[in-house]
């Protein structure tokens, strides 16, 4: 048994007094009868039915609950989810993908989950290759969301393996809407603002939507966290070190003890970062311009338009482009130059040697680097109903390019021939010209593009009565093409370029899909849904996906529900066309050593060599398949109170691994068991001597995860107070592991997450228009007990308070604060960011306010 959170108990304590208290409360009025419900599409079935318990566990965040969060973007929104386990990626200064935010379900990857857009995916974003991006989706656009907690590549094909984000976007709307916000975090930096406008109609004929919208959030220094004040010690600000020397500086001390202590470009200029430490070391202190988290600001415009043709035939447009940028700064760029013996730079303690420089080119500027992101997405179909088959025949294009500059950079070859002929003053760094400066830098690139064009035909049909309802049939097929780019600039791509590489990647492939899905009411208590899909790929082949499910109600207020599917996640294109890249990997193997010659056999086994390294896009890369299984039920144990419970399974095999220099080389020799991946070898002489390691990407591991989600719903009102709701939402992690080892409850992998979301229509004094909402997030505690990288656990509050004066007809006011208690995150990392990046943020307690009016 897991030792329970004292917050956990909490909750228990108090969703058990809201239920014996229902009895007393007056209940909401009950929901209508599922025959009287409009047929609606839901997440995970192409097939319209009433919007009532299915065979499927889904999850519906609806409007209010988006803007009671006080969060500004998707992105921020999906990541308190409880479903988010593990976090998420999320913007960050000097990162190949700074502006990005991903969206990770079970903590299964980003490349796992699925992202919709009215039931089609987004393009995936064009810096990473291999995911959607959540920031490109704007909320003001937003209905509702749908978050499919199962597999469901039979319904939706790749990538649908930790489950499904389905975003619904806002279709009936009359009148004219507008908003502005502003979000002011507790640390200096990271504020927020947000502006949105809406307008929409609707007629005979068909009905009209249009908006934009604008967010914004300032970067962040390191300086300005709490933590900040303290000096970040980087061995590389201006010291010499022996060529056999591990750097540690204890053969040659920093230049300041060579004489050069009272020069302003050498340790001393505390104010440019240099100092010199206890140990007589000059360090540097990138804490002093570093950026954590980049500066980012979305634009977004947004239409959608339906035209009523005839009685049966409706066609439809949506059309949308979002502008992302981002600026982010990192510390000068750091590295060690050889300099050679009798040369004019050599200005060591023993300049008859070759020595290395351990240097921080401060004097050449910061590394910075901005981003310009455009994704335009268009659709145009018509639906209606033909021979009593209802069709929707689509086409679709979406195109995402991001263009990354970076300024700061240093060319290594060039640095290296400056400072060892003099030109580049060591000892007063900040005295060097801007001609000097300038010869040794350059400017970086990056150009990347991910566009998608697809085409849809779908059928829906009522086959045959059956005892509880008629039998429907619904069939679909797609055609799609993906193109994809991703260009560094050659310098950047040679890793000639210091602080900057990157490996180019480009190609396309086509995808064509079949899908059916087959609904068997058996009973009017009983109903069964089949569903397949065929997915066949152009560049590595074909997979397959069944499901089969079903949905049990023995009461009107019980039901019960069960699913197991099959399901797989394709190659992406940058693990497919990616170009060979050169690599200096460092590996221990004794057979090498020996026959290099010059070291004992003891050392053999200690001693790293550097071999020739190449980095490939395997050839054989097949997708990675999933066996998935889930069970569960709701019960609505009065009109006021409803119970859900599910349980989860998912196994994962072929997963997409990247096989290292050293575990190659471990396998060549037998150490390691398991064979050398098709597509990847290590090359040797006779003599044993390695000739070239080919590493890279193989499909191999199995990952296994299960868990359960809970979630409890209660409504009341009083005629003197006024409504309350209470949404608790539970998720428990129960198994995490690959290969056998058990990473459940690690660092970074917490076993529990639970939010409860409280709000109050205040009807009090006579009070109306007031509405407040009060909710509370928890992250489980991670790590192990007998390890260092382990935090408690975290929980936060969030408050809103919003005013509707009946005065003022379509205005409303809210003011509010996400995190009130100013909690920060427990300083414990295994990455360079001082905490948990993806779970975590340290902006502190966030007090904001909005204004809305509708006219």
């Amino acid at each position: 048994m897991h030792q329970r959170t004292k917050i956990a108990v909490a909750v228990t304590l108090a969703m058990s007094a809201m239920s014996a208290f229902a009895q007393t409360a007056e209940p909401v009025s009950a929901a209508p009868a599922a025959d009287s419900m409009q047929k609606v599409e839901v997440t995970g079935s192409r097939i319209k039915r009433a919007a009532a318990e299915g065979s499927l566990p889904i999850t519906v965040v609806t409007r209010a609950q988006l803007e009671d969060s006080g969060q500004t973007t998707l992105a921020e929104f999906i990541r308190t989810s409880t479903f988010s386990t593990t976090g998420q990626f999320r913007p960050q200064s000097g990162s190949s993908a700074q502006a990005w935010s991903g969206a990770n379900l079970r903590g299964l990857g980003s490349s796992r989950t699925l992202v919709l857009v009215d039931g089609r995916r987004v393009a995936k974003a064009p810096n990473v290759g291999d995911a959607a991006d959540m920031n490109s989706i704007p909320m003001a656009a937003v209905e509702r969301i749908e978050i499919l907690t199962d597999g469901a590549s039979a319904i939706y094909g790749s990538e649908a393996i930790g489950g499904v984000i389905n975003i619904i976007l806002r279709k009936d709307f009359d009148g004219v809407y507008a908003m502005v916000g502003k979000t002011n975090p507790e640390i200096t930096g990271g504020d927020r603002e947000e502006a949105s406008v809406l307008f929409g109609l609707t007629g005979e004929k068909g009905r009209f939507i249009a908006g934009a919208s604008r967010t914004s959030r300032d970067i962040i220094y390191v300086r300005n966290y709490p933590w900040g004040a303290a000096k970040g010690a980087s061995s590389y600000g201006n010291a010499f070190y022996a060529a056999a020397d591990d750097g540690a500086g204890g053969t040659f001390p920093n230049i300041s003890a060579a004489g050069f202590r009272g020069n302003a470009g050498a340790c001393t200029d505390a104010e440019r970062g240099f100092y010199v430490a206890a140990n007589g070391r000059c360090v540097y202190d990138f804490n002093l311009v570093a950026a954590d988290e980049a500066a980012t600001a979305t634009k977004s415009v947004f239409a959608r338009a339906e035209y009523n043709i005839s009685p049966d035939f409706t066609a439809y447009l949506n059309a949308s482009n979002t502008n992302n940028t981002s600026f982010g700064r990192f510390a000068p760029v750091p590295d060690s130059i050889l300099v050679n013996a009798g040369s004019p730079g050599n200005i060591s303690r023993t300049p008859d040697q070759d020595v290395y420089l351990a240097h921080r080119f401060a004097a050449a500027g910061n590394r910075d680097t901005s981003t310009d992101g455009n994704l335009t997405d268009m659709t145009v179909g018509i639906k209606g109903t033909v021979a009593g088959f209802d069709v929707d025949v689509g086409a679709r294009r979406t195109v995402s390019k991001i263009v990354e500059t970076g300024r700061g950079f240093v060319v290594k070859g060039l640095a290296t021939t400056a400072i060892n002929s003099g030109a580049y003053n060591i000892a007063n760094p900040f005295a060097n010209s801007e001609q000097v400066l300038r010869s040794i830098t350059t400017t970086t690139g990056r150009d990347s593009k991910f566009a998608q064009s697809e085409i849809y035909a779908t059928a829906t049909h009522d086959l045959f009565a059956m005892a509880g309802g008629t039998s429907a049939l619904y069939v679909g097929a797609e055609h799609r093409k993906e193109v994809y780019a991703d260009i560094y600039d050659s310098l950047s791509e040679a890793g000639e370029v210091l602080g900057s590489s990157g490996n180019s990647a480009s190609g396309d492939r086509k995808v064509d899909a079949v899908s059916a899905e087959w609904t068997l009411p058996f009973t009017k208590t009983i109903e069964g849904n089949l569903a397949a899909r065929y997915e066949k790929y152009s560049d590595y082949g074909s997979d397959f996906s069944p499901r089969a499910s079903v949905r049990w109600a023995p009461t009107r207020t019980i039901t019960l529900r069960a699913s197991v599917n099959r399901g797989f996640a394709a190659p992406s294109l940058p693990l497919i066309t990616s170009k060979p890249s050169f690599s200096a990997d460092a590996v221990i193997d004794e057979r090498h050593c020996l026959a290099d010659g010059g070291y004992t056999a003891a050392e053999c086994v200690t001693e790293p060599f550097q071999i020739n390294g190449l980095r490939i896009a395997n050839p054989n890369l097949t997708s990675e398949k999933s066996k998935q299984f889930s069970f569960g039920g709701a019960w609505d144990v009065s009109n006021a109170l409803t119970i859900k419970a599910d349980y989860w399974n998912t196994e994962i095999t072929d997963v997409l691994s990247f096989i290292d220099a050293q575990t190659l080389v471990n396998r060549d020799n037998g150490e390691d068991s398991r064979p050398v991946p098709a597509g990847l070898s290590v090359r040797r002489a006779a003599n044993g001597t390695i000739l070239q390691v080919v590493s890279g990407t193989t499909n191999e591991g199995i990952l296994k995860y299960s868990g359960i989600d809970a979630a409890a719903t209660f409504t009341h009102r009083y005629a003197t107070l006024g409504r309350f709701r209470h949404d608790l939402q539970i998720s428990r992690m129960l198994k995490a592991e690959t290969n056998g080892v058990d990473f459940n409850g690690d660092f970074g992998q917490p076993k529990q997450r639970i939010t409860l979301n409280n709000s109050w229509a205040v009807s009090a004094m006579g009070l109306s228009g007031i509405d407040f909402s009060y909710n509370i997030n928890v992250i489980g505690k991670n790590g192990k007990e007998d390890e260092e990288l382990r935090v408690g656990s975290y929980v936060t509050h969030d408050v809103q308070l919003t005013y509707a004066p009946s005065f003022l007809k379509g205005f409303k006011a809210s003011i509010g604060a996400v995190n009130v208690g100013g909690r920060l995150p427990t300083l414990v990392t295994d990455d360079t960011k001082p905490f948990n990046y993806d779970l975590f943020d340290a902006y502190g307690r966030q007090v904001y306010f909005r204004l809305e009016q509708k006219f």
